[in-house]
């Protein structure tokens, strides 16, 4: 019984999402500071103290948005939703583990803490306003990725190109509205009665937006790997030799979206679809010989 309990609570921390933290990984990479001591520990140090403040704002989501949850025919087999986890204890977990998390996160790093704080106060506005407004609940999501690797450049102390920084924004709002439009497959959502928000978008009109924002993350990731800031950093203009992978994973990505109808946990997709585990990997290979050995 016990052993239940404990899974249920590691169950509400959502450490499947915690692979989108991730991100902070990208400054560490591209600021040639993969190998440089403390540098990289930190970062390792900060993916950890993230994925602590973005389970306690995942808990606080789920104890707002409960009651919809639970008519929800995926999100009503989450603990709280389904009762595993009272409402007081659901408090009390995510109060003791945001505290935990602030608190080292200003151990580690001032301004790093500053950040986690800032990032859990946005959910926190998310949750209660800011996903109920059209277009509005998508670019909150692209600010989220934003944070993330914000946070890992200011630990890793370094600078990421701006062409970088578009291209995150640009593909979380391409995995966000992707997954707005799986969403709206689902049965429950005609009603509008486990989130509002969607009775204001249409398919035509998400894939109006998918289609400008998947040809602008690709143009993005072109533009960066042949600016002369990318080239006279590295020393090498190979690092264009990682677009067609990008490419792939873009349209592996919109297969499963209009072909096996997926797309609302893009985390999911990552963690099971083998072919787009293989491309991500194999990029980041080409990204890391490009970088710090010159292939």
């Amino acid at each position: 019984m016990r052993n239940t309990k404990l899974r249920d609570y590691f169950s509400s921390l959502r450490p499947e999402q915690w692979i989108k933290n991730l991100f902070i990984f990208l400054p560490l990479i591209f600021g040639k500071k993969l190998f440089a001591f403390p540098e990289n520990v930190q970062v390792f140090a900060a993916f950890f103290l993230f994925s602590l403040i973005s389970s306690a704002a995942y808990i606080f989501n789920d104890l707002i948005d409960c009651n919809q949850d639970r008519m929800h025919s995926l999100k009503q087999a989450r603990p709280i939703a389904s009762g595993k986890i009272s409402l007081k204890a659901g408090r009390v977990f995510a109060v003791c583990l945001g505290c935990l998390g602030l608190a080292l996160s200003f151990a580690l790093n001032f301004y790093f803490g500053c950040l986690t704080l800032f990032y859990f106060l946005l959910n926190v506005c998310y949750t209660k306003i800011l996903k109920r407004l059209v277009i509005i609940d998508v670019f909150c999501i692209a600010v989220f990725f934003l944070l993330r690797i914000l946070a890992g450049s200011i630990l890793a102390r370094a600078i990421l190109s701006h062409w970088i920084i578009f291209m995150t924004a640009l593909l979380a709002l391409f995995l966000g509205f992707s997954k707005r439009r799986q969403e709206l497959s689902l049965p429950e959502q005609c009603s509008g009665q486990t989130r509002s928000v969607l009775c204001q978008y249409n398919i035509y009109f998400i894939d109006q937006v998918i289609a400008v924002v998947t040809s602008s993350v690709v143009i993005t990731y072109m533009l960066y790997a042949v600016n002369s800031r990318t080239v006279n950093e590295f020393g090498t203009e190979h690092l264009i030799y990682g677009v067609p992978f990008v490419y792939y994973g873009i349209f592996r990505y919109l297969y499963l979206v209009y072909k096996q109808n997926k797309g609302g946990d893009p985390t999911g997709i990552v963690l099971s679809d083998v072919p787009t585990q293989i491309n991500l990997l194999l990029w980041l290979l080409i990204c890391i010989g490009v970088i710090y050995f010159r292939f």
